[in-house]
């Protein structure tokens, strides 16, 4: 491994332990040229998942664009980052368990829509409300009415959080 403040091509490991649930390695490494420490991680190289666009381009997924989405439904709302992130990696996993390396980015948005209404409501109307392309306030009232319908099937109270 080569250190990022010298470029030395050699390094010791000084600890390693497993993260992210055992996906992937830390490490934390020496340089054995200017003695400065630094951190690796270590992961499996997988066959990418392609996304299949609305308009038939193909992308990699992206935990990135993943969690900005969330982030962005769950902007001022009580949810913290380390849900969105927890959110955004079980979305991906649940994606890539598929079978298939293709996945249309319409069922991505099912997936997070489905997240997104266990973490936050108004998070989860705001998403669907870009997601779906309401294009009047009678489509809107009618995902409004889904989601009180599905409160009302888990028994949850009507006055909310």
């Amino acid at each position: 491994m080569r250190c990022p403040y010298c470029g030395y091509s050699d390094s010791r490991v000084l600890d390693s332990r497993p993260v992210e649930e055992g996906h992937s390695i830390r490490r934390r490494r020496e340089c054995g040229g200017c003695a400065r420490r630094f951190t690796t991680y270590e992961r499996f190289d997988e066959v990418p998942l392609m996304v299949v666009k609305k308009d038939g381009r193909r992308e990699p997924l992206s935990n990135k664009k993943l969690l900005a989405g969330l982030a962005k439904a769950c902007q001022k709302r009580p949810v913290s980052m380390e849900k969105l992130s927890a959110a955004a990696d079980t979305i991906e996993r649940d994606l890539r368990n598929k079978v298939e390396a293709e996945v249309s980015s319409r069922e991505i948005g099912e997936k997070v829509m489905e997240y997104l209404r266990e973490l936050d409501e108004v998070a989860y109307v705001r998403f669907a409300s870009v997601y779906r392309e309401f294009r009047d306030i009678q489509s809107f009232l009618g995902e409004i009415e889904k989601l009180i319908g599905v409160k009302r099937q888990r028994g949850d109270s009507a006055g909310g959080e």
